[in-house]
């Protein structure tokens, strides 16, 4: 079967076009390789994209629960396994650069993996994700079991916070983007814990997890700098407030996560129209 086809092997036009989009980023590395659009260190930049891909696909996996919750798009599913494997395959095109800048000297590359403790941290997240992608076929489901394959997956979780130290890590400077993903990667983790309590497609409860998600991404942000390169951190929640120069994360994790709350609404007042309409449907079938 192919990767766009559904379980009967017929086309799937959302598989198809998510198909599409996975690969949209390595071509797009083609293209910057080809025109010399990667700068004076082409490998160092690819190894970097590679790796930001790698965490945004991984996030994405995670973000499909949410969206067939509050998008009411339960067919979103079929995707999510598609999803988890290109962000194995974007972190094992990450590990492949890396060796490609350490000339393909294997052993430099496992001694540094072993004393450099961002490097370990990122090797155990995709060890991680190569056990989850073997286990991800429906035979291994069959093997393991349901309860055993989803105690197994849950790892996932575990494995998106390495790689989101990783990221921090290895940004060294500027961390922007890792604390744009961080931000996102706790309103997933609110998610979880909302429907645990059967609040997850309440829109009040929504819109607190967008105010939280947020408060906690400038936080998060403005910590990592104090602890780990002496600028301040006030200095950083005070940027926060400045718009003249770029918006910080917290402020698009705060739109997205309110984004979601706004569909999460209009989905809401969707449902009793779409429900009489049904019913509607249903009674003039009948004679």
């Amino acid at each position: 079967m192919f990767p766009w086809n559904d379980r009967a092997g017929r086309l799937s036009t959302l598989k198809l076009a998510v198909f599409i989009v996975t690969l949209l980023p390595v071509l797009w590395l083609g293209v910057q390789a080809g025109t010399g659009l990667l700068g004076s260190k082409p490998l160092t930049e690819a190894n970097h994209q590679s790796g930001d891909w790698a965490v945004r696909f991984l996030l994405l996996s995670l973000a499909v629960t949410p969206l067939r919750f509050v998008a009411q798009w339960p067919n979103l599913i079929v995707v999510r396994r598609m999803l988890g494997l290109t962000a194995l395959a974007y972190a094992v095109l990450h590990l492949a650069l890396y060796v490609a800048l350490e000339a393909f000297d294997l052993q430099k590359v496992l001694s540094e993996i072993v004393l450099r403790t961002y490097l370990t941290i990122g090797f155990i997240a995709l060890l991680g994700l190569v056990v989850l992608g073997i286990t991800s076929t429906d035979g291994m489901v069959k093997r393991l079991g349901a309860l055993g394959w989803n105690r197994l997956h849950s790892i996932v979780y575990g494995l998106a916070t390495l790689a989101l130290v990783h990221f921090a890590m290895q940004s060294k400077l500027d961390i922007t983007q890792a604390a744009l993903m961080t931000g996102f990667f706790f309103w997933l983790m609110g998610f979880r814990l909302l429907r645990r309590s059967k609040l997850s497609t309440a829109v009040p409860a929504l819109v607190g997890l967008a105010l939280a998600a947020g408060v906690l991404t400038m936080l998060a942000e403005a910590s990592w700098y104090g602890l780990m390169t002496g600028v301040s951190g006030w200095r950083v929640l005070a940027a926060n407030l400045d718009f003249s120069y770029v918006i910080r994360p917290a402020w698009w994790v705060l739109a997205a996560g309110l984004t979601l709350a706004l569909i999460g609404l209009i989905r809401a007042k969707a449902a009793p129209v779409r429900g009489q309409r049904d019913r509607g449907e249903a009674l003039a079938s009948h004679p």
